[in-house]
């Protein structure tokens, strides 16, 4: 926790950040090799953690160890993953793995590294409020101000959905994904017992993989898709995620981008590449053992209701042209996750301009439109989907977008940012 020199001394930086993880560790990165002002970041986990109720054996990140916190903007900065790689011991013994994606895992592990570089980056803090005085923000936290500064830039994660038709089951029997790991003594007591895996995503399908990995041998996995989608991973697709797209994004109207984005969803918004195949690899090894298949693929069904029969869960599924119902013993809600409130405080909230959707609007330099700056900013990472692209709600462009920032915030071009050798006109 922050340490206060007196009870009326609140520390004063330069920049706050709500939350630490990717989005604000790459700012804060590049934030302390490019200035001597000071930054800091609070977030409420206790510690570096980073999805960690997912980190399941196997699972793989969907970017390249390239697109790490700060390689695409100063490569030769000290936090790259490649010094994180050496600096660890570690760097022959991946590249000798011969992995396409690194486990999420080792990510992880990158991250935690980093923050434990970086200076007033402080865990077990929940933010509580933000309030404007007119000459900064403060922040508060455990009911006092915990910290001022000039500037603020959200970087806050997102919680996961329970569809109302999913609410209510019995918790025991019911449950989202993130607690998969900590309930499988309890599911392994009978490994015969039918589980439904609902939500056709990346959580969907590595929440299946860990069943079938554990030796359960019934398992039904929906997804409302009319197929499980993997990511197209080829050249083209790939070029959506580079400085050049983000700017062409940045001229359109905002109908025309949000079809666009909308349109563009294969390119980020599926699977992991590889995935399917061991999916169905080990789904067919384990059939060769027991004579069936224990993994089946349910697409094109919207799980539209569910209720508890006895010692099940009965699950009403909508198809193109039909309902159907399905029955389990546990049901694993997989079905996205929701940004978590930005904690304002009323009077801020006011100020702040929401678009129609309700959402916050970010301009093209991830600056937050709000009224009575009077030169203080407010900048928002993971809350542009519908205006900045894909990009925003994933990996691959942190330091482009926190070079983006930090040039907005001081005025002047302290990083540059190039895109010029691009085979792809976007418009």
């Amino acid at each position: 926790m922050i340490e206060h020199e007196r009870d009326n001394a609140v520390p004063q930086f330069h920049t706050v950040g709500i939350g630490a993880g990717p989005a604000n560790l790459s700012l804060a990165a590049l934030f302390e090799s490019a200035t001597t002002e000071k930054i800091a970041l609070f977030d409420r986990q206790p510690a570096s953690l980073w999805h960690n109720r997912l980190l399941h054996s196997g699972v793989r990140m969907q970017t390249s160890w390239l697109k790490d916190l700060v390689s695409l903007v100063d490569p030769r900065h000290e936090l790259t993953f490649l010094n994180y790689l050496v600096t660890t011991g570690r760097l022959y013994a991946l590249l000798n793995s011969q992995f396409d994606f690194i486990p999420r895992q080792e990510y992880v592990q990158y991250l935690a590294w980093a923050a434990r570089q970086l200076p007033n980056v402080y865990y077990g803090v929940t933010v509580e409020q933000i309030s404007f005085d007119g000459d900064g923000f403060v922040v508060y936290s455990s009911g006092r101000p915990t910290a001022r500064s000039e500037h603020l830039v959200i970087g806050m994660g997102s919680t996961p959905v329970i569809p109302q038709q999913l609410a209510g089951l019995p918790p025991e029997r019911a449950f989202i994904a993130d607690e998969l790991a900590e309930r499988l003594a309890e599911l392994s007591a009978d490994k015969d017992a039918s589980v439904a895996v609902v939500g056709g995503g990346q959580t969907g399908i590595e929440a299946t993989l860990m069943l079938l990995g554990q030796g359960f041998t019934n398992v039904k996995w929906f997804g409302r898709r009319l197929w499980f989608n993997t990511i197209d991973d080829s050249p083209c697709a790939n070029d959506v995620y580079r400085p050049a797209h983000l700017e062409a994004l940045q001229r359109l109207s905002p109908t025309t981008r949000h079809r666009v984005i909308d349109g563009l969803k294969p390119t980020g918004d599926a699977l992991t590449p590889g995935i399917m195949r061991l999916l169905y690899q080990a789904n067919y090894d384990r059939m060769l053992q027991i004579g069936r298949f224990p993994v089946m693929l349910y697409p094109a069904r919207n799980v539209v209701s569910a209720k508890a029969d006895g010692d099940d869960i009965v699950l009403g599924c909508r198809t193109p042209d039909r309902h159907e119902e399905y029955r389990a013993r546990r049901v694993i809600i997989a079905t996205g996750r929701e940004l978590v409130p930005v904690p304002f405080d009323d009077d801020l909230r006011e100020r702040v301009e929401v678009g129609d959707d309700g959402g916050i609007i970010v301009e093209g330099d991830f600056s937050v439109r709000w009224k009575g700056m009077n030169g203080h900013r407010i900048y928002a990472l993971n809350r542009a989907r519908m205006s900045h692209g894909l990009t925003d709600t994933n990996l691959t462009l942190l330091p482009v977008r926190a070079a983006i920032v930090l040039n907005s915030m001081f005025g002047r071009e302290i990083f540059k940012i190039t895109d010029e050798l691009c085979p792809v006109n976007w418009g």
